[in-house]
């Protein structure tokens, strides 16, 4: 299908040259372009875990360095687990 699309001479320049370079086009370089474009809007938004820290101190004192089943031990204890 063609289309028209306005594009700011000095990019135009920029893809012409990154084209003969390439040994492309700039057709295919707005083709790819356009298809990264839409994959990235098409991807979900990136994952981002709560803060769930309690007043924002981290560990307790003492923890520092502590092995997770050290922690896990401390959680855990007198709960039977």
């Amino acid at each position: 299908m063609k289309t028209t699309v306005e594009i700011a001479d000095p990019l135009l320049r920029e893809a012409k040259r990154a084209a003969a370079r390439d040994g492309t086009t700039v057709r295919a370089l707005i083709e790819h372009g356009l298809r990264r474009v839409l994959e990235e809007r098409r991807k979900p938004g990136r994952f981002r875990l709560r803060d769930a820290s309690v007043r924002g101190r981290g560990l307790q004192p003492g923890l520092e360095g502590a092995s997770w089943a050290r922690i896990r031990e401390l959680i855990y204890e007198g709960r039977g687990g």
